[in-house]
């Protein structure tokens, strides 16, 4: 072979030893694992700027809500913010709400931090919800058999979603806590 011609070859292996070697050491995707459920779509409805508007603990309250995708759209990020005030000003809630898809187990999980208690991240404070049709019903269960259910529903003829939210006993006995409607600003 002559100089030239091993040169072109060295240059191709060097080339291909790159591109393979890289592949090596970057994350796989597979088909399947960039394909997200259907219900994706139902969450997709939520992003954007809204108003609640409802009822929490038989209180009339109005919050802004604000819902985007983040880190690579796994997550569902949900940001409310009441417009009632406390005593110094500040919004009396504020909450950021995290919800992504759970392959492995076919359900929604979120994990809702809010203004109103610190959490230490336990198993019962993240929330679990199988799609169901436009409705997403989140429960959360605590270790003495107590929950918090809270039904998202989406009106895709109206494009509102509510939000109902209900406290459960010991005794799986609900009771209502708060009914929310969130239009879009």
């Amino acid at each position: 072979m002559t100089q030239r011609v091993c040169q072109h070859v060295l240059s191709f292996v060097c080339i291909f030893l790159v591109l393979t070697s890289r592949s090596l050491f970057s994350p796989i995707v597979h088909a399947q694992d960039s394909v997200t459920p259907s219900s994706d779509v139902l969450m997709d409805k939520m992003n954007g700027e809204w108003v609640m508007t409802g009822t929490i603990g038989k209180k009339e309250v109005t919050h802004d809500v604000n819902v985007d995708r983040i880190l690579n759209r796994q997550y569902l990020r949900i940001h409310e913010v009441s417009r009632e005030k406390d005593a110094d000003g500040q919004p009396t809630y504020e909450a950021w709400i995290h919800i992504a898809w759970d392959k492995e187990n076919a359900e929604y999980v979120v994990m809702w931090l809010d203004n109103t208690a610190t959490t230490n991240f336990a198993a019962e404070g993240v929330g679990h919800g199988k799609p169901d049709g436009d409705r997403i019903p989140f429960v959360w269960k605590s270790l003495d058999g107590s929950g918090i259910h809270n039904t998202f529903t989406y009106d895709r003829a109206s494009d509102i979603w509510s939000w109902k939210i209900d406290n459960v006993d010991k005794s799986q006995k609900p009771s209502p806590f708060a009914r929310l409607t969130l239009k879009r600003k």
